[in-house]
Order: C-alpha cells, then structure tokens, then sequence
C-alpha cells in the first residue's frame, strides 16, 4: 500500500512538472516561418501590384480584400479624438468599443461622457475592456455607465488558475458606430495620446477611420472577444447593416487584419512575411516595439539584398517600455550590416504602428513588430491596397525621419559594455516582452 501511495506520489509529481513544462513552452513559444517560397514562379512571391498578392493574403491570413471603403489616416490625439467623438455623439443605433490599454483622466473621462450620452439617446452601447491593460479603471469609473445603460464586460479576467489569460492577451482596438464607421490603431484611453506629439508628454500615433465593407470584420473582431467575455455571440442588422456592402462609401480597397495567437505558425507572421517577401522597391516600417526575431530579421536583410529600400523607425531613449528598446537595439546590428537602415524617434515616445511596401500596400493597427504581438496577442490592423494611400504613408513616414535620429554602424558599435549588457540581457526574454 505505501510502495501505491509513494507511486502514486511520483506520478502526480511528474505529471505536474510535465504541465509545469508545457506551460513554460506555450508562453514562451514563438513564429516559425523562415523563408517565403514561389515554386515554378521566377518572379518570386507575387508583389503588390500583382493581383495575385490580395488572394494569396486572403489565403494566408483570412483578410478579405476589397473595393468601396473610405479610409482616413489619423495622426495623434488631435487628429483621433475629434472625429471619434463627433461620430459617438451623431450614433442612431449602435456603439461597440473595445479597449486594451486605459487610465484614469481626461480621455477615460471624455469616451465616459459621449458613451452615456448615447446610451441615454437610447443608442445600444457595449464597452469590452481587457482586464490586463484596463484593470486601472475602478468601479467608481464603471458604475455610472452601467447606470446609463452601457453593457460594460471586461475580457480575460485575471486569476492564478489562468495565467494563460495574461499571455495571451487581446491587444486590439476596436471601435465602430452605427455598423458603418471603424476606427482602429495604436490610441487608448491614456492623457498622454493627447495632443499633436509636440512634446514628451503627447506620444506621436497612427491611426485609422474608415467606412465600407472593412467595417462588418472589425465589428466581427468585437463580437468574438464579445463572445469570450459575456457568452453572447453578435450577428443581425443592428451591428451588421445589411446594406453596407452595396452602399460603397469610398473606392479603397481595404480589409480587416484580425490575429489571434495559437500553435505554431500565425496569421500576423504569415501576414509580415508575405508582404517582405513581396516588397520590389520600398518598405517603410514604423513600430513602436520592434523586436525582430531571427526569421524576421532575416526576411528583411533578404528584401534588402534584392534591391528593396528598407526602412526601420522606432521609439529611442523616450520609449515608455526600457526593456523592449534594449532587446530591438540588441537586435540592430546585424540589420545594419545587411544594409537595412534604422532611425530612433527623438521628440517623444513613438507608439505608431504601421507598414508600407512599394507605395501601394500598407497596413495601419495595433500589431507590434515584436513576438508577442506575433505569437501570443489578438491584433486589428486595417490594410490597404490603394496607391493613393501608399503613397500618403510614405510622405507621412519620410516626414517623421526628420525628427528621428538615424543609426549609423560604426558609431553604434562604440556604445559602452553597460549598454550592450543590458541589451542582451533584455534580448534574452525577448519573447516574454
């Protein structure tokens, strides 16, 4: 009886310690694509001005692409907010929001505001806020929406049993009124995306608002997490007007790049690695964290190597998250010796997320060039296959150069044994940042 109790004392051991491992390994796993392939195609991955780049995506990443969107690039607090609140206030029907990240103060203060007044016109409000990146807002915040008659849930509570909720953790934004207006991208409810990106308290963003077809996947991306929190699964006309489809608001073609994490290789990986792969003259990249894995960086130095002007511009020393600057810094030579150029924002914190290729692909979200955002985080990004908008990123993106600092090889590799310490000891849980 005892040899059954010390047996059985082992195998509950050794089953712990397997769970133990397996956990350790789903939080620290990362992407595993390496290299993009077009057998029998000479050519290469197909280029955005192919038409077979917008299938291939839709394939690869489940981002259907199409016509009849308006899209408007919205630059930091005063050019997000504004907007944002005058389409809450002119809402008939319907508002859904969904927050990552949220502090106490004037912006948290504002959407509280618009958000009653349209629950009090008796507009359907739901508000969907991750208990990860919002657990600063108190009740004293909440309660009077609920009194309002917003429907207020919070997603992936935080407990000790589900650890996994805090790695997995949903990173998008989301906001859409009506069923015919979105908005995504980098902004929160925080003061310090106020204003213009003047000074070191008002961070430079890139955001997004559009209208057409693009709009039902965001709003379909805010009934999924909906869904997980409050087991209510959205569909019907009030947040999926039917004739949004056939109305065509704009001409851009455009669609919802939507991620969520899971085993092995990822629709945020696929979607980096086609659109390097299909980079012919020029790739802008702007991310506030970029931490480029090794098949990432490798991707880049390749799109280099075959005559791609690739670009990098990141936060510097006024990044808000020290650690990940360390490990993307870490990171920055063997991009520099593969003739990929790189610039440090100076003026503020940069927390801009955005792509352009060739002047005609781009994509403007929440989606960090870093392996949680690839591995671990539900994302929203809007792409666009619209050379006019291309182009507008490119003029957006060569204008903050001017206020950026760019790295050049030799001077970087005079930086003291202190820095380099601490950037390989952040490049080490790279994949926890």
């Amino acid at each position: 009886m005892k040899r059954l109790s010390r047996l059985g004392c082992v195998l509950l051991v050794i089953v712990l310690l397997l769970l133990a491992a397996g956990g350790v390994a789903f939080v620290l796993r990362g992407t595993p694509v390496h290299m993009v392939f077009a057998e029998g195609d000479a050519a290469g991955p197909p280029a955005p001005s192919d038409s077979l780049f917008a299938h291939t995506m839709e394939m690869y990443t489940g981002t259907h692409i199409e016509p009849g969107n308006r899209v408007e690039v919205l630059l930091n607090g005063d050019g997000t907010y504004p907007p944002l609140w005058r389409d809450i206030d002119a809402a008939t029907s319907a508002v859904t929001v969904q927050m990552y990240y949220s502090q106490p103060g004037q912006v948290a203060d504002t959407l509280q505001h618009h958000l009653i007044r349209a629950a009090r016109r008796k507009v359907r409000v739901k508000l969907l806020l991750d208990a990860f990146g919002s657990q600063n807002l108190t009740d004293a915040w909440r309660d009077p929406l609920r009194e309002a008659g917003v429907e207020l849930a919070t997603l992936r509570d935080l407990h000790w049993y589900a650890f996994h909720a805090a790695a997995n953790r949903s990173h998008a934004r989301v906001v859409v009124v009506d069923g015919r207006i979105g908005y995504t991208g980098g902004f929160g409810l925080a003061d310090y995306w106020l204003g213009n990106a003047r000074s070191r308290d008002e961070w430079r963003e890139t955001n997004v608002r559009f209208e057409g077809p693009a709009v039902a996947w965001l709003q379909a991306a805010f009934a999924t997490a909906w869904a997980e929190a409050t087991g209510e699964l959205l569909t019907g006309d009030l947040h999926f007007p039917r004739d949004v489809p056939h109305s065509a608001p704009g001409t851009v073609r455009a669609g919802l790049l939507f991620t969520s994490p899971t085993v092995g290789s990822t629709s945020a990986e696929r979607f980096l690695a086609l659109s390097i792969a299909g980079a012919r003259r020029t790739l802008y990249i702007t991310n506030s964290y970029f931490v480029p894995d090794d098949d990432v960086r490798r991707l880049l130095i390749r799109a280099r190597a075959r005559g791609v002007d690739v670009r990098i511009l990141t936060a510097g020393d006024e990044s808000d998250v020290k650690s990940t600057l360390w490990a993307g810094r870490w990171r920055y030579e063997q991009l520099l010796r593969g003739g990929v150029r790189i610039w440090e924002y100076q003026p503020t914190m940069l927390h801009a997320k955005t792509l352009a290729v060739d002047g005609v692909w781009s994509s403007i979200g929440s989606m960090n060039f870093d392996n949680r955002s690839l591995a671990h985080n539900n994302e929203t990004n809007l792409v666009v296959l619209d050379s006019a908008i291309g182009a507008q990123l490119d003029r957006i993106f060569l204008d903050d150069l001017r206020s950026a600092k760019e790295i050049r090889l030799e001077e970087f590799r005079q930086r003291s044994w202190w820095e380099k310490t601490k950037e390989l000891g952040a490049s080490l849980l790279s994949r926890l940042l």
